[in-house]
Protein backbone atom coordinates (compact mmCIF):
# COMPACT_ATOMS: atom_id res chain seq x y z
CA UNK A 1 0.00 0.00 0.00
CA UNK A 2 1.62 3.36 -0.89
CA UNK A 3 2.67 5.79 1.67
CA UNK A 4 0.50 9.05 2.08
CA UNK A 5 2.67 11.92 0.92
CA UNK A 6 2.20 15.41 1.88
CA UNK A 7 4.03 18.25 1.20
CA UNK A 8 6.35 20.35 3.79
CA UNK A 9 3.91 22.64 4.59
CA UNK A 10 1.58 19.89 6.25
CA UNK A 11 4.36 17.74 7.12
CA UNK A 12 5.48 20.48 9.52
CA UNK A 13 2.02 21.04 10.92
CA UNK A 14 1.42 17.14 11.47
CA UNK A 15 4.99 17.45 13.42
CA UNK A 16 3.99 20.33 15.31
CA UNK A 17 0.94 18.69 16.25
CA UNK A 18 2.64 15.53 17.21
CA UNK A 19 5.19 17.41 19.63
CA UNK A 20 1.98 18.84 21.20
CA UNK A 21 2.09 15.82 23.63
CA UNK A 22 -1.16 16.80 25.24
CA UNK A 23 -3.52 17.98 22.41
CA UNK A 24 -1.90 14.92 20.67
CA UNK A 25 -3.08 11.81 22.95
CA UNK A 26 -6.35 14.02 23.71
CA UNK A 27 -6.80 13.42 20.26
CA UNK A 28 -6.37 9.72 20.43
CA UNK A 29 -8.18 9.63 23.60
CA UNK A 30 -11.35 11.54 22.38
CA UNK A 31 -11.39 9.30 19.07
CA UNK A 32 -11.39 6.61 21.25
CA UNK A 33 -14.33 7.58 23.37
CA UNK A 34 -16.29 8.96 20.25
CA UNK A 35 -16.12 5.98 18.58
CA UNK A 36 -16.84 3.31 21.52
CA UNK A 37 -19.85 5.47 21.96
CA UNK A 38 -20.92 4.94 18.40
CA UNK A 39 -21.10 1.41 19.29
CA UNK A 40 -23.80 2.32 22.49
CA UNK A 41 -26.33 -0.43 21.50
CA UNK A 42 -23.44 -3.29 22.11
CA UNK A 43 -22.01 -1.58 25.36
CA UNK A 44 -25.54 -0.73 26.82
CA UNK A 45 -28.81 -2.03 26.17
CA UNK A 46 -31.02 -3.82 27.67
CA UNK A 47 -31.54 -6.52 24.88
CA UNK A 48 -29.30 -9.04 24.47
CA UNK A 49 -26.36 -8.73 21.25
CA UNK A 50 -26.77 -12.53 20.54
CA UNK A 51 -29.08 -15.31 20.88
CA UNK A 52 -28.75 -18.84 20.15
CA UNK A 53 -32.07 -20.94 20.38
CA UNK A 54 -32.87 -24.18 18.92
CA UNK A 55 -30.37 -23.85 16.32
CA UNK A 56 -30.63 -20.75 15.05
CA UNK A 57 -29.35 -17.36 15.76
CA UNK A 58 -31.14 -14.28 16.67
CA UNK A 59 -30.06 -10.53 17.11
CA UNK A 60 -32.53 -8.64 18.92
CA UNK A 61 -30.38 -5.56 18.85
CA UNK A 62 -31.44 -4.95 15.24
CA UNK A 63 -34.90 -7.11 15.63
CA UNK A 64 -37.75 -7.09 17.17
CA UNK A 65 -38.40 -10.76 18.17
CA UNK A 66 -41.92 -11.95 19.75
CA UNK A 67 -41.79 -13.71 22.82
CA UNK A 68 -43.31 -17.23 20.58
CA UNK A 69 -40.13 -17.08 18.90
CA UNK A 70 -38.21 -18.50 22.43
CA UNK A 71 -41.21 -20.80 23.33
CA UNK A 72 -43.30 -17.76 25.07
CA UNK A 73 -47.39 -17.10 25.36
CA UNK A 74 -47.30 -13.47 23.92
CA UNK A 75 -47.32 -12.22 20.77
CA UNK A 76 -45.98 -8.83 21.99
CA UNK A 77 -41.78 -8.38 21.85
CA UNK A 78 -39.75 -10.57 24.12
CA UNK A 79 -38.65 -8.99 27.36
CA UNK A 80 -35.24 -10.44 27.55
CA UNK A 81 -34.79 -9.35 31.49
CA UNK A 82 -37.55 -11.19 32.73
CA UNK A 83 -36.29 -14.26 34.20
CA UNK A 84 -39.30 -16.68 32.53
CA UNK A 85 -38.16 -15.46 28.91
CA UNK A 86 -34.32 -16.07 29.89
CA UNK A 87 -35.14 -19.58 31.61
CA UNK A 88 -37.03 -20.07 27.81
CA UNK A 89 -33.95 -19.23 26.28
CA UNK A 90 -31.23 -21.27 28.28
CA UNK A 91 -33.53 -24.16 27.80
CA UNK A 92 -32.24 -24.43 24.46
CA UNK A 93 -29.94 -22.18 24.02
CA UNK A 94 -27.71 -19.24 25.29
CA UNK A 95 -27.46 -15.31 25.53
CA UNK A 96 -24.85 -12.93 25.11
CA UNK A 97 -25.43 -9.89 26.83
CA UNK A 98 -23.95 -6.14 26.81
CA UNK A 99 -21.29 -5.09 29.57
CA UNK A 100 -24.33 -2.87 30.63
CA UNK A 101 -27.73 -4.67 31.08
CA UNK A 102 -29.26 -1.26 30.44
CA UNK A 103 -30.26 0.98 27.88
CA UNK A 104 -30.86 4.99 28.37
CA UNK A 105 -34.47 4.63 29.15
CA UNK A 106 -34.71 1.46 30.91
CA UNK A 107 -36.55 1.40 34.17
CA UNK A 108 -34.90 -1.23 37.01
CA UNK A 109 -37.75 -2.09 38.91
CA UNK A 110 -35.89 -4.65 40.55
CA UNK A 111 -34.09 -1.67 43.10
CA UNK A 112 -33.58 -2.48 46.84
CA UNK A 113 -34.05 0.83 47.80
CA UNK A 114 -35.89 4.31 46.44
CA UNK A 115 -34.36 5.89 43.43
CA UNK A 116 -32.06 7.64 42.88
CA UNK A 117 -30.22 4.97 44.39
CA UNK A 118 -25.82 4.67 44.71
CA UNK A 119 -23.59 3.06 42.59
CA UNK A 120 -23.64 -0.68 43.03
CA UNK A 121 -22.42 -4.02 40.86
CA UNK A 122 -25.81 -3.77 38.75
CA UNK A 123 -25.78 0.33 37.85
CA UNK A 124 -22.09 0.81 38.49
CA UNK A 125 -23.18 4.86 38.48
CA UNK A 126 -26.22 4.30 40.57
CA UNK A 127 -29.69 5.25 39.05
CA UNK A 128 -31.11 8.69 38.71
CA UNK A 129 -34.97 9.76 40.06
CA UNK A 130 -36.76 7.88 37.78
CA UNK A 131 -34.36 4.38 38.25
CA UNK A 132 -32.73 4.21 35.16
CA UNK A 133 -29.23 3.70 34.74
CA UNK A 134 -26.92 6.46 34.86
CA UNK A 135 -23.92 4.89 33.30
CA UNK A 136 -26.16 3.97 30.12
CA UNK A 137 -27.22 7.61 29.95
CA UNK A 138 -23.56 8.85 30.20
CA UNK A 139 -22.84 6.90 27.23
CA UNK A 140 -25.97 7.64 24.88
CA UNK A 141 -25.85 11.38 26.13
CA UNK A 142 -21.91 11.45 25.46
CA UNK A 143 -22.92 10.42 22.08
CA UNK A 144 -25.29 12.34 21.05
CA UNK A 145 -23.77 15.49 22.76
CA UNK A 146 -20.78 15.15 20.47
CA UNK A 147 -22.96 14.19 17.26
CA UNK A 148 -24.89 17.29 17.86
CA UNK A 149 -21.85 19.48 18.17
CA UNK A 150 -19.83 17.73 14.75
CA UNK A 151 -22.67 18.13 12.97
CA UNK A 152 -23.44 21.71 14.06
CA UNK A 153 -19.95 22.92 13.77
CA UNK A 154 -19.68 21.66 9.91
CA UNK A 155 -22.65 23.19 8.53
CA UNK A 156 -22.03 26.59 10.54
CA UNK A 157 -18.51 26.30 9.69
CA UNK A 158 -19.34 25.98 5.96
CA UNK A 159 -21.90 28.99 6.03
CA UNK A 160 -19.54 30.51 7.79
CA UNK A 161 -16.83 30.53 5.58
CA UNK A 162 -19.17 31.43 2.28
CA UNK A 163 -20.69 33.91 3.78
CA UNK A 164 -16.97 35.46 5.03
CA UNK A 165 -15.09 34.64 1.62
CA UNK A 166 -17.74 37.00 -0.18
CA UNK A 167 -17.77 39.69 1.73
CA UNK A 168 -13.88 39.38 1.88
CA UNK A 169 -13.15 38.60 -1.89
CA UNK A 170 -16.22 41.16 -3.05
CA UNK A 171 -15.75 44.02 -0.97
CA UNK A 172 -17.91 47.07 -1.53
CA UNK A 173 -21.30 47.16 -1.03
CA UNK A 174 -21.80 43.07 -0.12
CA UNK A 175 -18.55 43.59 2.30
CA UNK A 176 -20.84 46.98 4.06
CA UNK A 177 -24.66 45.68 4.04
CA UNK A 178 -23.31 42.22 5.05
CA UNK A 179 -21.89 43.98 8.13
CA UNK A 180 -24.69 45.63 9.05
CA UNK A 181 -27.16 42.40 8.84
CA UNK A 182 -24.06 40.56 10.83
CA UNK A 183 -24.10 43.35 13.69
CA UNK A 184 -28.12 43.17 13.52
CA UNK A 185 -28.60 39.68 13.58
CA UNK A 186 -26.01 38.75 16.34
CA UNK A 187 -26.94 41.50 18.73
CA UNK A 188 -30.06 39.51 19.45
CA UNK A 189 -30.39 37.49 22.33
CA UNK A 190 -29.73 33.87 21.38
CA UNK A 191 -30.84 31.96 24.15
CA UNK A 192 -33.46 34.38 25.30
CA UNK A 193 -35.07 33.38 21.79
CA UNK A 194 -34.15 29.62 22.08
CA UNK A 195 -35.76 29.27 25.09
CA UNK A 196 -38.88 31.25 23.78
CA UNK A 197 -39.01 29.16 20.53
CA UNK A 198 -38.25 25.68 22.40
CA UNK A 199 -40.89 26.61 24.78
CA UNK A 200 -43.38 26.99 21.76
CA UNK A 201 -42.69 24.03 19.73
CA UNK A 202 -41.71 20.98 21.56
CA UNK A 203 -37.87 20.07 19.87
CA UNK A 204 -36.10 17.35 18.68
CA UNK A 205 -32.72 16.84 16.91
CA UNK A 206 -33.13 17.97 13.89
CA UNK A 207 -35.70 21.03 15.40
CA UNK A 208 -33.10 22.12 17.85
CA UNK A 209 -29.78 21.92 15.36
CA UNK A 210 -31.49 24.41 12.83
CA UNK A 211 -32.95 26.95 15.65
CA UNK A 212 -29.05 27.09 17.10
CA UNK A 213 -27.60 26.94 13.55
CA UNK A 214 -29.26 30.45 12.63
CA UNK A 215 -26.88 31.59 15.09
CA UNK A 216 -23.51 30.02 14.95
CA UNK A 217 -22.61 30.48 11.44
CA UNK A 218 -21.17 33.59 12.83
CA UNK A 219 -18.40 32.15 14.62
CA UNK A 220 -16.11 32.22 11.34
CA UNK A 221 -17.48 35.12 9.20
CA UNK A 222 -14.89 37.72 10.47
CA UNK A 223 -11.94 35.63 10.18
CA UNK A 224 -12.26 34.42 7.07
CA UNK A 225 -13.84 37.85 5.63
CA UNK A 226 -9.76 38.84 7.11
CA UNK A 227 -7.99 36.77 5.25
CA UNK A 228 -9.83 37.20 2.01
CA UNK A 229 -9.49 40.91 2.61
CA UNK A 230 -6.16 40.35 2.80
CA UNK A 231 -5.49 37.86 -0.14
CA UNK A 232 -7.25 39.73 -2.97
CA UNK A 233 -4.84 41.93 -3.36
CA UNK A 234 -1.56 39.64 -2.96
CA UNK A 235 0.70 39.16 -6.09
CA UNK A 236 -0.53 35.60 -6.55
CA UNK A 237 -3.97 36.54 -6.94
CA UNK A 238 -3.45 39.16 -9.02
CA UNK A 239 -1.18 36.96 -11.22
CA UNK A 240 -4.08 34.14 -11.34
CA UNK A 241 -6.72 36.88 -12.43
CA UNK A 242 -4.18 37.71 -15.45
CA UNK A 243 -4.25 34.35 -16.50
CA UNK A 244 -7.63 34.43 -16.96
CA UNK A 245 -8.79 32.40 -13.91
CA UNK A 246 -12.27 33.58 -12.44
CA UNK A 247 -13.79 34.98 -9.65
CA UNK A 248 -14.69 31.05 -8.08
CA UNK A 249 -11.39 29.09 -8.91
CA UNK A 250 -9.40 32.24 -7.27
CA UNK A 251 -11.17 32.36 -4.40
CA UNK A 252 -11.93 28.51 -4.16
CA UNK A 253 -8.44 27.43 -5.62
CA UNK A 254 -5.67 30.26 -4.16
CA UNK A 255 -7.30 32.38 -1.01
CA UNK A 256 -9.45 30.09 0.23
CA UNK A 257 -6.69 27.48 1.58
CA UNK A 258 -4.99 29.83 3.37
CA UNK A 259 -8.40 30.95 4.86
CA UNK A 260 -8.93 27.55 5.92
CA UNK A 261 -5.71 27.69 8.10
CA UNK A 262 -7.54 29.72 10.96
CA UNK A 263 -10.73 27.82 10.43
CA UNK A 264 -9.42 24.67 11.52
CA UNK A 265 -7.28 26.50 14.68
CA UNK A 266 -11.40 27.79 15.54
CA UNK A 267 -12.98 24.16 14.62
CA UNK A 268 -12.47 22.66 18.20
CA UNK A 269 -13.77 25.81 20.34
CA UNK A 270 -16.73 25.84 18.54
CA UNK A 271 -17.17 22.07 19.02
CA UNK A 272 -16.80 22.73 22.77
CA UNK A 273 -19.40 25.87 22.74
CA UNK A 274 -22.13 23.73 20.71
CA UNK A 275 -21.50 21.28 23.48
CA UNK A 276 -22.31 24.09 26.43
CA UNK A 277 -24.99 25.45 24.55
CA UNK A 278 -27.21 21.89 24.57
CA UNK A 279 -26.20 21.33 27.65
CA UNK A 280 -27.55 24.47 29.22
CA UNK A 281 -30.50 24.01 26.98
CA UNK A 282 -30.81 20.56 28.35
CA UNK A 283 -30.43 21.63 32.02
CA UNK A 284 -33.21 24.60 31.76
CA UNK A 285 -35.44 21.91 29.97
CA UNK A 286 -35.51 23.58 26.73
CA UNK A 287 -33.15 21.30 24.69
CA UNK A 288 -33.93 17.74 23.86
CA UNK A 289 -37.38 16.01 24.11
CA UNK A 290 -37.97 14.63 27.67
CA UNK A 291 -36.43 11.30 28.48
CA UNK A 292 -33.35 11.92 25.50
CA UNK A 293 -30.19 10.47 27.20
CA UNK A 294 -28.58 14.23 28.29
CA UNK A 295 -25.87 15.62 29.68
CA UNK A 296 -27.75 18.84 31.03
CA UNK A 297 -30.65 17.29 32.09
CA UNK A 298 -28.31 14.79 34.32
CA UNK A 299 -26.63 17.89 35.62
CA UNK A 300 -30.03 19.16 36.48
CA UNK A 301 -31.53 16.30 38.23
CA UNK A 302 -27.94 16.68 40.02
CA UNK A 303 -29.40 20.05 41.10
CA UNK A 304 -32.62 18.62 42.37
CA UNK A 305 -31.32 15.65 44.19
CA UNK A 306 -28.44 16.77 46.10
CA UNK A 307 -28.78 13.86 48.64
CA UNK A 308 -27.96 11.70 45.47
CA UNK A 309 -23.95 13.05 44.81
CA UNK A 310 -23.26 10.68 42.33
CA UNK A 311 -25.69 11.87 39.65
CA UNK A 312 -23.62 15.46 39.67
CA UNK A 313 -20.45 14.24 40.03
CA UNK A 314 -20.88 11.87 37.07
CA UNK A 315 -22.37 14.71 35.21
CA UNK A 316 -19.47 17.38 35.75
CA UNK A 317 -16.54 14.64 35.01
CA UNK A 318 -17.89 13.83 31.96
CA UNK A 319 -18.85 17.12 30.59
CA UNK A 320 -15.05 18.07 32.00
CA UNK A 321 -13.21 15.26 30.51
CA UNK A 322 -14.85 15.97 26.99
CA UNK A 323 -14.44 19.36 27.01
CA UNK A 324 -11.09 19.36 28.46
CA UNK A 325 -10.07 17.05 25.77
CA UNK A 326 -11.13 19.24 23.21
CA UNK A 327 -9.41 22.69 24.49
CA UNK A 328 -6.23 20.43 24.58
CA UNK A 329 -7.01 19.43 20.50
CA UNK A 330 -7.49 23.26 19.78
CA UNK A 331 -4.44 24.48 21.35
CA UNK A 332 -2.36 21.90 19.25
CA UNK A 333 -4.18 22.69 16.15
CA UNK A 334 -3.61 26.37 17.25
CA UNK A 335 -0.17 25.72 17.48
CA UNK A 336 0.09 23.32 14.20
CA UNK A 337 -1.12 25.70 12.16
CA UNK A 338 0.97 28.78 13.38
CA UNK A 339 3.67 29.61 10.71
CA UNK A 340 5.75 31.15 13.70
CA UNK A 341 5.77 27.52 16.25
CA UNK A 342 8.65 25.36 15.53
CA UNK A 343 9.63 21.95 16.45
CA UNK A 344 11.85 22.31 19.75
Amino acid sequence: MPKLKLNPINKRRLDVFKSHKRGYYSLWIFLILFVLSLFAKFIANDKPILVYYDHAIYMPVFKVYPETTFGGEFETEAEYRDEFVADLINEKGWIVWPIIRYSYDTINYSLDQPAPSPPSKENWLGTDDQARDVSARVIYGFRISVLFALTLSIISSLIGVAVGAMQGFYGGKIDLFGQRFIEIWGSIPRLYLLIILSSIVVPNFWWLLGIMLLFSWMALIDVVRAEFLRGRNLEYVRAARALGLGNRSIMFKHILPNAMVATMTFLPFILTGAITTLTALDFLGFGLPPGSPSLGELVAQGKSNLQAPWLGISAFLVLSIMLTLLVFIGEAARDAFDPRKTLV
